[in-house]
């Protein structure tokens, strides 16, 4: 029976640790992809994904169980060149009325020395889904006016146009092509804390609607005096 009971209260004291994950939530506001892709063969043109959300449920203790998930609005591509951009939404390139996101889940997040991290996951564009890797640096922490805790980070990945089936391309009367096949992509991301924190303290200060009922409803003391005052 020593022997039964041993293992047990070790798996009972070791549950905790299966609930020490956090779950964040990326702010829009301050999160973007960016990518650059060779142009003629001799510059690079620069882009951004505005359009961002994701939960991140982090554990900081066993990476293991955390896990990541993004999702990058297409429609919101920017260039700075409106022709350029409508291009890229069409058939040609992200088919946009047909594939108007991008997605990442992540499958495996591994340590890769001091506030870095190896992310493996399943990478969704164009159709087509396909294993990708992002290095990513966690850049700090810190509570906001409001007391949620944030955090932010930074994750790099260099992918192939190719694996994604975004073959356009024209060929250069000099030799080359127009595009080029390798895409850097850049993610600035800021976390914010899914917590109760803010709603607990809005419920702290707000009167309870049975209390507002109660006082509402119960007899002013001008009343009370005039109740009291025997008739004439």
């Amino acid at each position: 029976m020593r022997k039964l009971l041993i293992p047990a209260l070790g798996l009972v004291l070791a549950a905790p640790a299966f609930a020490a994950a956090t779950t964040y939530e990326l702010d829009p506001a301050h999160s973007a992809a960016q990518f650059s892709v060779k142009h003629m063969m001799v510059s690079n043109v620069r882009g951004e994904i505005s359009g961002v959300k994701g939960t991140v449920s982090l554990d900081d203790k066993s990476l293991k169980t955390s896990t990541v998930e993004v999702t990058l609005d297409v429609s919101t591509i920017n260039t700075r060149e409106p022709k350029r951009d409508a291009h890229l939404k069409s058939a040609d390139f992200f088919d946009v009325a047909k594939n108007p996101t991008i997605t990442f889940k992540s499958t495996n997040i591994t340590a890769a020395g001091k506030e870095k991290y190896k992310v493996v996951g399943d990478l969704t564009m164009h159709g087509e889904t396909h294993p990708a890797t992002l290095a990513v640096t966690a850049t700090g922490s810190v509570k906001d006016m409001m007391g949620t805790p944030r955090r932010g980070f930074e994750a790099t990945t260099k992918l192939s146009r190719k694996t994604w089936a975004l073959t356009w391309n024209k060929a250069l009367e000099a030799g080359g092509v127009a595009v080029g096949d390798e895409v850097t992509v850049t993610i600035d991301g800021e976390l914010v804390e899914k917590t109760d924190s803010t709603a607990a303290k809005a419920t702290a200060t707000t009167p309870s609607t049975a209390g507002a009922k109660a006082t509402t409803g119960s007899p002013t003391p001008a009343k009370d005096a005039k109740a009291a005052t025997p008739a004439k």
